[in-house]
């Protein structure tokens, strides 16, 4: 899929992208909110540059990036004669579940134990108080992705053959700027580069192993098929996003809207997501904390993707994402 006029708009004087012409390898672009595009390699004088190497240096290069899209003798060319690929690619995906409110209290009613035969009212008061413990304790709940789920915002999802409920799940996304390691909250968002959009795909069948209840979740089988994080398009430096604990993420199903939420609703904002992360492993230019997605995913609403559909996601200041589901072909 192409990238429409309409999505290429985000909140700052510029944004990020890794973009490729026809027949040509991929490298790290300047867009601008008119849809140009400055090749930040000839800008840098590097023609090895990729994204992850801009990261690396954030700090030193963001200054320079900023006079470039001043500068109005840069050569420019119109976006649309590329190809958006995923803005970057880290070396780790720290990814976070049950980080939204409502989300959580819909999925510990959805999910009723056998035998449990209380009202809703009460389960939901139940869930409730669970998450207050939680975020009262500081205890997010993240586990590690692979970056080879990772697709572009344009490009179609494959859905697996063995995949029975595939469903989709809208993220924030931090990109991480500078190493960081037992960082406290009150300085992780200085380790954030800026911000971009994932649709966290997750199999609802097999999250849970059903050979041996007692292990637990399955995040490797249900959540990293190839193509299952289709990220982007742009990473939007944090400068620009006033507050990213005020956002709004929709997802829209062939039209329809699924989920549509701020990101005020979560548990733990992106400054306690990246300081808890931290506290175990040590945090690279280029890697990636996702912090959970609202209410409202087929779980919810009984359906799940299908061969066809369309799923359009965007959050307010980042842009919009559109994916196409299709079957996967066996023989």
């Amino acid at each position: 899929m192409k990238p429409e006029a309409a999505s290429a708009l985000f909140a700052g004087p510029f944004a990020l992208a890794t973009l490729s012409a026809p027949g040509e390898p991929a490298f790290p672009a300047l867009v601008t909110p008119d849809a140009q595009v400055i090749d930040v390699r000839s800008a840098l004088g590097d023609a090895e540059l990729t994204m992850r190497g801009v990261l690396e240096c954030w700090d030193a290069v963001v200054p320079r990036l900023a006079a470039l899209a001043d500068d109005k003798a840069a050569r420019r060319e119109p976006l649309a004669e590329f190809r958006v690929h995923a803005p970057v690619e880290p070396r780790q995906v720290f990814q976070s579940g049950a980080n939204y409110r409502q989300h959580v209290i819909d999925l510990h009613v959805a999910h009723r134990a056998p035998g449990d035969d209380r009202a809703e009212e009460e389960r939901r008061a139940e869930a409730a108080e669970i998450m207050d413990r939680r975020a009262a304790e500081d205890l997010p709940y993240v586990f590690i992705g692979l970056p080879s789920a990772i697709t572009g915002p344009y490009d179609d999802v494959v859905l697996p053959a063995w995949a029975e409920k595939p469903d989709w799940e809208l993220e924030l996304a931090a990109v991480i700027g500078r190493p960081a390691h037992r960082v406290p909250v009150e300085q992780a968002l200085e380790y954030v580069a800026g911000y971009t959009i994932a649709n966290d795909l997750t199999d609802r069948a097999t999250v849970f192993r059903r050979d041996m209840p007692q292990v637990g979740t399955d995040w490797l089988r249900s959540k990293n098929a190839p193509g299952f994080t289709p990220l982007g398009p742009w990473i939007v430096p944090a400068a620009s996003i006033a507050d990213p604990g005020d956002l709004r993420l929709t997802l829209k199903l062939n039209g329809g809207t699924m989920q549509d939420e701020s990101t005020k609703d979560m548990l733990f904002d992106v400054a306690r997501m990246v300081s808890y992360a931290s506290r175990t492993a040590r945090l690279l230019p280029g890697d990636l904390v996702l912090t959970g997605s609202p209410a409202g995913n087929g779980m919810h609403w009984g359906r799940f993707l299908r061969d066809g559909d369309v799923m359009d996601g965007a959050i307010s200041g980042l842009g919009a994402q559109r994916t196409r589901c299709v079957a996967e072909v066996t023989s």
